[in-house]
């Protein structure tokens, strides 16, 4: 029951800060986006100490610390991909090209004879 409370508390935290953006229509734009980040970091402290928010917290150090396990690539082989990739693109664009111009001059010159003039 008390995590429901603390929820419903961080949000209207969070509603607080939208709705003072719109209180403060006529002060600096600093102040209005100041609103809006104090109620999000005021709702995400709160929404922090609950049940959920701890498991959340564990849920996000597990996947840090899984993060830092994957094999990244080296620049060159990133470079080596992100080439192969590109050449792909240009060697499917072509065959596109040249399909669809053949199929053009099947269609419209061969078989309805709409030769361009």
């Amino acid at each position: 029951m008390a995590d429901k409370i603390k929820f419903a508390l961080a949000l209207v935290l969070l509603v607080a800060g939208v709705v003072g953006f719109y209180l403060l229509s006529e002060q600096a734009m600093v102040l209005r986006v100041l609103s809006v980040l104090a109620g999000v970091a005021l709702c995400a402290a709160v929404a922090w100490k609950t049940e959920s928010g701890q498991r959340f917290a564990v849920f996000a150090n597990e996947t840090v610390a899984e993060t830092k396990k994957v094999a990244w690539p080296s620049r060159k082989e990133t470079f080596q991909t992100t080439g192969i990739v590109f050449a792909f693109v240009v060697i499917m664009a072509l065959f596109l090209w040249v399909t669809d111009k053949t199929l053009e001059w099947a269609l419209y010159d061969l078989i309805l004879g709409w030769k361009k003039s």
